[in-house]
């Protein structure tokens, strides 16, 4: 039994919006556990970036993103969601990505209805399959659980940038009647819109807070009366990071050392230096037997 599916199910029930900063790795994964999140969400953006630094066209694959995700799971206890991309390839391989994210102790896995090759959700020039193709997608996903994959699918929709909200919306309701646990309309562009959906569409629904992205900014609280569940933060971490990182080589550039870091103390602590030894002394042999 996969028990990160369970935890994810109780908190869908439960009256809080939850708030998902996503992760890239395992220590931005520790990171967000750590400060007290009740789960993550492993970013193909953010992956693809961090992994190979190359866009999220398409071009990482299923094999990188599993091996990517069991590291991440390894390091952390709270539930975590997988980004299936479109499955990578057929209803078949659909059904393999299912699995293989499920054995490996992923909690949810997110699967679109972009064409291949997919693109970021707020970037121009995506493409979204049939209505056929799409429903084909979530069934096969739905069917994969129910014989035993024991994972939550969240059904997401890139429709609303090119065929417009009603499109968006219907694919979510069709989603909805298949069984999808979790929705996720990509890119609503006003707070009118992220209302329509919350108020139209039943079930659990997650928000993506992008910064500079095409969808409003909005403080839990708000997301929280207009209806949604889960409030996902994707890149966050990855551009703070990324920004600190540049800050630093500035620095360092400029002959300086960086002040804006944690202590050498407290990267030990995060990565596990002092249980380690811990460990070690307590079971490992004596010196002197």
């Amino acid at each position: 039994m996969n028990s990160n599916a369970h935890k994810l199910s109780a908190l869908l029930q439960g009256p809080d919006l939850l708030l998902m900063p996503c992760c890239f790795d395992a220590l931005s994964a520790r990171l967000v556990e750590q400060a007290g999140f009740p789960l993550t969400f492993m970013s193909g953006f953010a992956v693809s970036a961090a992994k190979l630094a190359r866009p999220d066209t398409g071009l990482i694959s299923y094999g990188e993103m599993l091996d990517q995700g069991r590291s991440i799971l390894e390091a952390v206890s709270i539930p975590v969601i997988g980004d299936g991309d479109t499955g990578y390839g057929n209803v078949a391989n659909v059904q393999r990505t299912v699995e293989g994210y499920a054995r490996a102790g992923f909690a949810g896995i997110m699967l679109e209805d972009q064409l291949a090759p997919k693109r970021c959700g707020h970037t121009r020039g995506k493409e979204v399959v049939s209505r056929n193709e799409a429903c084909a997608r979530i069934k096969a996903a739905v069917e994969t659980r129910e014989r035993g994959a024991d994972i939550l699918i969240m059904a997401r929709t890139d429709a609303r940038a090119t065929l417009g909200l009603d499109e968006a919306l219907w694919r979510m309701q069709a989603f909805a009647d298949l069984g999808a646990d979790i929705l996720f309309l990509e890119a609503p562009r006003s707070e009118a819109e992220m209302l329509r959906f919350c108020a139209e569409v039943p079930g659990p629904k997650m928000a993506n807070m992008l910064e500079d992205g095409d969808t409003p900014i909005l403080p839990p609280a708000q997301l929280s009366a207009l209806g949604y569940k889960i409030a996902a933060y994707p890149l966050t971490l990855l551009s703070t990071a990324v920004h600190a990182m540049r800050e630093a080589l500035n620095d360092i550039a400029a002959g300086r050392m960086p002040k804006q870091r944690v202590d050498f103390a407290s990267l030990r602590d995060i990565v596990g230096f002092d249980a380690y030894d811990e460990w070690v002394a307590r079971l490992g042999p004596k010196r002197n037997d």
